[in-house]
């Protein structure tokens, strides 16, 4: 009697262990277990995987199943072959789904001449599953239609500062050159050293170009573009000085006028060598000591266009995923550079047309050229592809070099150090008005700089 006894406390007490396990929602068997590396992964009940904490994997084989399944408070646990505990862990999915979110969220990926470039904690592992093609979609009426925002917006910051001069409010106008022409010293400085310069180096550091023999090849293109824009502009003012210096020797046909410029230098007259540069300046309407020439805004002009058909190329062969981020920025960075160069060609002497509408126009059309070419080889373009990785980098890095000229030499020093400066001897709310607007144009296009 007593035996019968025991065993119906002992079902009672199954049973509501077996309603408890129900009313939990626990499984009472996980199935389908198989291994990952080290780790044995089973499916529960609900269909989910789920980690099984064994101390190692068995020698035997991985059992098909785990049965017995129960809580310990908020921990599952279920019985091995050998009737031990094993710890069922946490849905793997979550655990690579946390990861994932992760190495996103500290991953910065941007797009530049249809290579995308990754900073952060996935560069280590590559941003480019391979050097061939990568297939996008792309949204050709959204890349044609915005074609002609940028020409529009490039065409607006070039030619506002060559017809704010026209107008007729002198001090207004001189105030809103000076601001603009030092914001516009600050952008292509940065642009030079921030945009090209990075872009270049990131170039030659492609994985899909390989290793390089020589580390500095950016810093040595750089190098060989201020080389470059230094010598077309020495020449350039030699032949101008040569020229005006003939300009003087010819002999006078009515006997006045020739002793003026060249009267003796002891009663403190002008010397042969001023007498030149006096003509040049009545000559020509510019003088090559004063900060803007035309032989600089020329060359000036030559390092942004190179860029520019860069530009546009790079906006059009970025994926969808970035394109309208990368649109915004370009707009931007294109409005600021038209202004940088348009307050340039506007102190040049002479008439807009045809000379400065022409400077100011090839300007407006440049990147949207560039758009229109990577239209053309959308879907056949490689970026990763080593030719046009040294292509594009070379052309960088010249760029740079070129602006560095412009912008360190041509633009900040002659206007703020050497004699003759429009700011050196400048009044202190000018030069502090100057100031602000140099820092601004330096901070602002370094800052574009994280998205292009």
């Amino acid at each position: 009697m007593q035996i019968f006894k025991s065993v119906a406390i002992f079902l009672a007490i199954a049973r509501a262990y077996a309603a408890t396990a129900t009313t939990t929602g626990d499984s009472s068997m996980i199935t389908g277990c198989h291994a990952h590396g080290d780790d044995v992964y089973c499916i529960d009940s609900a269909g989910d995987e789920v980690l099984v904490s064994v101390t190692a994997t068995p020698t035997t084989g991985i059992p098909a199943a785990y049965t017995g399944c129960h809580s310990h408070g908020s921990q599952t646990y279920c019985l091995d072959s050998s009737g031990e505990d094993v710890l069922v862990g946490e849905e793997e999915t979550h655990d690579h789904e946390s990861e994932e979110e992760t190495t996103e969220s500290s991953t910065n990926c941007h797009f530049h001449a249809g290579v995308e470039h990754c900073v952060g904690a996935g560069e280590s592992e590559g941003s480019s599953s391979s050097c061939g093609v990568q297939t996008r979609d792309y949204d050709i009426p959204l890349r044609i239609g915005t074609l002609f925002v940028v020409l529009a917006t490039s065409a607006i910051g070039v030619f506002a500062p060559i017809l704010l001069v026209k107008l007729p409010f002198a001090s207004v106008n001189s105030v809103v050159m000076t601001v603009i022409k030092q914001f516009g010293t600050g952008i292509i400085i940065s642009t030079a050293f921030i945009h090209l310069y990075t872009h270049a180096t990131l170039m030659f550091t492609n994985d899909c170009l390989g290793e390089l023999d020589y580390e500095g090849t950016t810093s040595a293109i750089v190098m060989v573009g201020i080389f470059l824009a230094f010598l077309f502009e020495y020449f350039g003012h030699r032949v101008m000085a040569a020229r005006a210096a003939k300009s003087t020797s010819t002999p006078c046909t009515d006997g006045s006028g020739c002793q003026e410029e060249s009267a003796p230098r002891k009663n403190g007259s002008q010397s042969p060598q001023h007498a030149t540069i006096a003509h040049l300046g009545h000559s020509h309407g510019e003088d090559p000591t004063k900060p803007t020439t035309k032989f600089s805004v020329l060359v000036m002009e030559a390092g942004i266009l190179f860029h520019s058909i860069l530009i546009g190329l790079t906006l059009v062969v970025a994926g969808d995923s970035f394109y309208k981020t990368l649109l915004v920025v370009i707009v931007f960075h294109q409005f600021f550079e038209g202004l940088a160069l348009g307050a340039r060609i506007a102190t040049l002497p002479g008439a807009i047309f045809p000379s400065k509408a022409l400077m100011a126009g090839a300007f407006s059309l440049i990147t949207p050229i560039g758009m229109a070419i990577g239209l053309g080889v959308l879907h056949s373009w490689n970026g990763n592809e080593k030719s046009n990785l040294i292509v594009l980098g070379t052309l960088d890095a010249l760029s740079a070099g070129i602006l560095v000229w412009v912008g360190v030499v041509d633009m900040l020093a002659r206007e703020w150090i050497i004699e003759g400066g429009e700011m050196l001897n400048a009044k202190l709310g000018k030069a502090l008005t100057g100031g602000v607007s140099l820092v601004s144009g330096l901070v602002l296009m370094s800052v574009l700089g994280k998205w292009a």
